[in-house]
């Protein structure tokens, strides 16, 4: 047959229309469809067995021979094929019902092995249905060599037979038109880089036939850890290949304007600063000042756990900008947390002749208009927006872009602000704990700095889990701290009236602020000033509010999760936080992050709704008893997966085939070290190396990414 990859399966042998169809709902459709759709897993079958060991209902394998054979019907349409199969332990029976074509294949003297679950009929062991194969003629093995099975995805009336009946077609017409995109040079760089835990020293990955074959039709373990591995390197290569030319695209494929940052510089910016940096925030302004100062720009992610001091270093960097006379915008994802800023950096210029402007939602049309205008003609230099509000707006001089975002911001939402006819440098703050494997792909075409070290003073916070019998204790211990002078959060996952006090497992019965505002107010802190915040309220109604906490006119806030990222008020002490079993682990560090952000200790408790110990929620114990948002932020990927584990959906890149981010986090460092000194090497993958993967990378990735169209 002249077969390519791209032949329709219904020209291999023996598939029609009807089967062609069923395996259409698979995205079976051409050979190469079938080549690469790789098992989910694999069984082993069970060492043989002697009649004595077998048990009711357990899987087992016997392997005999076949004795007797009787093909029996009873009416049209009906049969039954019998057979016995023996051994030296004994004989069991075989029986397929309306199969009478299994008469063709298993037949006298036939030595078989088959695999299922048997039922004791009388004195007889029966297997209905098994798993049959047939031995070499004349084999009586006891312990034959066992055959690994694939097991593949599948869907309503698609037969694993089905599946692994088209893979081999594709396999023996097919597997030679599969074009070897790693050179052997490449695949032998590519086993040196994996230290000698995957591949024997000197070897090289496996090449892709020898992979293809193994992986659905294993020879042997060893074989097929070799195939996984070879196939799983590839994907998570051409991915990171991918990465790696955009991350190039996005800096030196554009022009910025340099930053220079001399030590006299430097020290005028931080005497501005009312404390002394960090040992991390001093490396990673070392780290931004380098990137600052060529003349392409700055893409960076600052990750940090919560208190450790982002906004510093972003304010660092954005006083860079205005020293090189130049502007840079910083935009938040709430108009709460712009406002914060616009005030802090207020605050930090206070007697210099530094202009800082805020451009958001509650301003009226002439404070916008008069805004834009300033913005325009260069007399505001920093620019504290919120994002719905910064797009299109005319800058005339724009260095730099700070993002100070909270959820996933992915690899392909690049806000694209242009100012004075250069590209800016970006800095995107993250305040999530990012896990590394999460970095090394949905960021991974940025650069990165990691910030873990607090800010000298702070004090940590104690978590409690507490059940509803605790509640009125709970607020005893908020009142005490209250009557110390602090001031406190409580929190909860609904704005709706829904219940205060959980009642049991309903969906509906979920604890809200409205109704636990008017509860507090009435009986446990009734002595104390209780205010209400939520997203539905007006923003000047909200920024009124947080005005008031903030400068302790509020004890008691009880809010949504609009307080969860960036609210700095350094006495609110104590957080209660109810329903929080709604809540995700990173979303429970961030609220409690707002706490002790001063000199002195937190305390958050955590309820649940539905009358249940929040002991029985895995997440909440980790909660309790890890700190390190990092750590936190590990487990929530091991528990949630990649999925969703910021918020939003955004990755940008298509689902991987055979690699497992989770599982193969070795050899995904491996793969983004190796590309980008491929891409090092070779920019635009025009060599030897990189030509065919080249090709992949485009096809796979190029829209995506917006790589261009690979010419």
């Amino acid at each position: 047959m002249n077969v390519s990859l791209s032949t329709d399966i219904r020209e291999l042998p023996n598939y029609g229309p009807a089967k062609a169809n069923r395996l259409s709902r698979l995205g079976l459709r051409t050979v190469r469809d079938a080549l690469f759709f790789f098992p989910r897993e694999y069984q082993e079958p069970p060492p043989p067995a002697r009649i004595a060991d077998l048990k009711q209902g357990q899987r087992a394998a016997f392997v005999g021979r076949i004795t007797d054979v009787s093909l029996s019907s009873s009416t049209p349409g009906k049969s039954v094929y019998a057979t016995v199969v023996e051994n030296e332990s004994g004989a069991v029976r075989m029986l397929f019902f309306n199969q009478p074509f299994r008469a063709d294949s298993l037949t006298m003297d036939k030595t078989i092995r088959l695999i299922g679950s048997p039922k004791l009929t009388g004195l007889r062991w029966e297997f209905a249905h098994p798993e049959v194969e047939i031995l070499e003629d004349g084999l009586h093995d006891p312990n034959p060599p066992a055959t690994i099975v694939p097991v593949y995805p599948l869907v309503e009336t698609v037969k694993q037979a089905d599946v692994r009946g088209v893979v081999a077609a594709a396999i023996e017409h097919g597997l030679e038109s599969v074009l070897e995109v790693m050179p052997e040079e490449l695949r032998e760089r590519a086993a040196g880089c994996l230290n000698g835990n995957h591949v024997e020293a000197g070897q090289a990955l496996v090449g892709i036939c020898a992979a293809l074959r193994e992986i659905h039709q294993p020879t042997a373990s060893e074989c097929l850890a070799a195939a996984r591995l070879r196939l799983i390197f590839q994907e998570l290569l051409v991915m990171q290949l991918a990465l790696a030319t955009r991350r190039r695209s996005l800096t030196t494929d554009l022009e910025a304007t340099p930053l220079e940052c001399s030590s006299r510089l430097r020290q005028r910016i931080l005497r501005r600063f009312p404390f002394a940096l960090t040992d991390d925030q001093t490396r990673v302004v070392d780290e931004i000042v380098a990137d600052m100062r060529r003349q392409f720009p700055m893409n960076r992610m600052l990750q940090g756990d919560v208190g450790s001091g982002k906004t510093a270093v972003a304010f660092f960097a954005m006083l860079l900008a205005v020293a090189g006379k130049q502007q840079a915008a910083l935009m938040a994802p709430t108009e709460v947390l712009a406002r914060q800023h616009f005030h802090h950096l207020q605050r930090l210029m206070d007697g210099s002749r530094v202009r800082v402007g805020l451009l958001c939602g509650s301003l009226t049309t002439s404070e916008r208009r008069q805004t834009l205008r300033e913005i325009e003609s260069g007399d505001l230099d920093l620019i504290i927006g919120t994002h719905a509000l910064v797009y299109d707006v005319a800058f005339r001089s724009l260095a730099l872009v700070v993002v100070d975002e909270q959820h996933r911001f992915g690899v392909r939402q690049r806000v694209q602000l242009r100012g004075g006819g250069k590209a800016p440098h970006y800095l995107v703050m993250s305040a999530t704990p990012i896990p590394r494997t999460v970095a090394m792909t949905q960021f991974g075409d940025v650069a990165l700095s990691v910030l873990r070290e607090k800010p000298a003073g702070r004090i940590g916070v104690k978590t409690y889990l507490a059940d509803d019998a605790w509640k009125s204790r709970w607020w005893g211990f908020v009142r005490e701290r209250l009557s110390e002078g602090r001031q406190a959060y409580v929190v909860a996952p609904r704005v709706g009236e829904l219940g205060f006090e959980a009642r049991d497992d309903d969906e509906d019965d979920i604890a809200s602020v409205t109704q636990t505002y008017r509860e507090l107010k009435e009986t446990q802190l009734s002595d104390y000033r209780v205010e209400l915040l939520h997203g539905g309220m007006a923003p000047e109604d909200k920024q009124s509010v947080m005005d008031a906490f903030a400068e302790g006119e509020i004890e008691v806030l009880v809010s949504t999760t609009v307080i969860e990222v960036g609210i700095d008020v350094a006495n609110a002490t104590v957080m209660t936080i109810l329903g929080a079993n709604r809540f995700g682990l990173a979303q429970l560090h961030q609220l409690r992050g707002r706490v002790a952000r001063g000199s002195h200790g937190g305390h958050v408790g955590v309820f649940v709704d539905g009358g249940k110990s929040p002991r029985d929620d895995e997440r909440l114990v980790r909660f309790e008893t890890t700190e390190d948002g990092f750590a936190l932020a590990e487990a929530d990927y091991q528990m949630r997966g990649p999925g969703d584990l910021l918020g939003r959906r955004q990755s940008g890149l298509p689902p991987l085939l055979i690699a497992d981010l989770q599982r193969d986090q070795e050899v995904l460092g491996v793969a983004r070290e190796l590309a980008h000194e491929l891409i090092e090497e070779d920019p635009d993958m025009s060599g030897p190396l990189l030509s065919l993967l080249r090709d992949q990378v485009f096809r796979r990735y190029g829209t995506r990414l917006e790589l261009g169209d690979g010419a």
